[in-house]
């Protein structure tokens, strides 16, 4: 005789084995969380809860929610206080997943900067034509951030990329934003052990020249030239590659990151 079944619990076809039963409970959780249904920061019901509407043991709903922490849609707490809460889809999840895929593949850093380049050239362009005094005040906060930056490498590289990531941000894509966060963190590390192999005079040189190209940007972008912003944006992308790769175009992803 078949056990009754419980209202509102997932009813797999067939024979099934418990991993199969946990992806579907994590794949209906995962669905709620990516419409708002469930909120980013609030708790799931209780396992008790979730136990009975899906109508499966603890076991398979603890599978359930580790299949969810593994993609960081939740983060769960142990304990006699502890219980699941809902955290939003993190870029640096998917920033990490490619990272592997691109060193799994031998990707070089070459590659990667060509992409940079094509998906940071035309958001000059499309600010040029489109820009709000609201754009340029973040463009030349931004500027100014960068040359109060300290000296050190770190820093110094980091409102550099802080320029590069807003220009991306304010062109209005989030397609575009989510793809250049993909690359963003390997270029961040390629750049920033380059310039640790630089020597102080040289470092500082590049920097002010930098400085310099970003401000003589944000007044083309203000001015409305698109095709001279996507040229000197363009050129400016190159001659940054050139300067990390440092000769050594052959050097992988895998090499920066492992």
């Amino acid at each position: 005789m078949s056990p009754p079944k419980t209202p509102g619990a997932l009813q797999p076809r067939g024979p099934t084995h418990l991993p199969k039963v946990a992806q579907l409970i994590a794949a209906e959780l995962r669905r709620q969380i990516i419409r708002g249904e469930l909120p980013a920061g609030s708790s799931l019901p209780s396992e008790a809860a979730l136990m009975e509407q899906f109508g499966v043991s603890r076991p398979t709903l603890r599978e359930a929610y580790r299949v969810l922490e593994s993609e960081s849609l939740i983060s769960v707490r142990r304990g006699a206080r502890g219980g699941a809460k809902v955290q939003p889809p993190q870029p640096e999840v998917a920033a990490r997943y490619a990272g592997l895929m691109l060193q799994y593949q031998g990707t070089t850093l070459s590659d990667v900067y060509e992409v940079r380049e094509l998906l940071e050239g035309p958001c000059a362009t499309r600010l040029a034509r489109r820009h709000t005094r609201e754009d340029i005040t973040a463009l030349r906060t931004a500027l100014e951030q960068a040359e109060r930056a300290d000296a050190g490498v770190d820093e110094t590289v980091g409102a550099h990329h802080d320029f590069h990531a807003l220009l991306v941000g304010l062109a209005g894509n989030q397609t575009l934003v989510m793809l250049y966060q993909l690359v963003q963190g390997i270029i961040s590390q390629a750049n920033v052990s380059r310039a640790k192999r630089d020597t102080g005079a040289s470092f500082a040189e590049t920097s002010r020249t930098t400085h310099k190209t970003h401000r003589l940007l944000v007044d083309l972008i203000e001015n409305g030239d698109s095709e001279a912003a996507e040229a000197l944006w363009r050129r400016h992308l190159r001659e940054a590659a050139a300067y990390a790769l440092g000769g050594t175009e052959n050097t992988t992803v895998l090499d920066i990151l492992s």
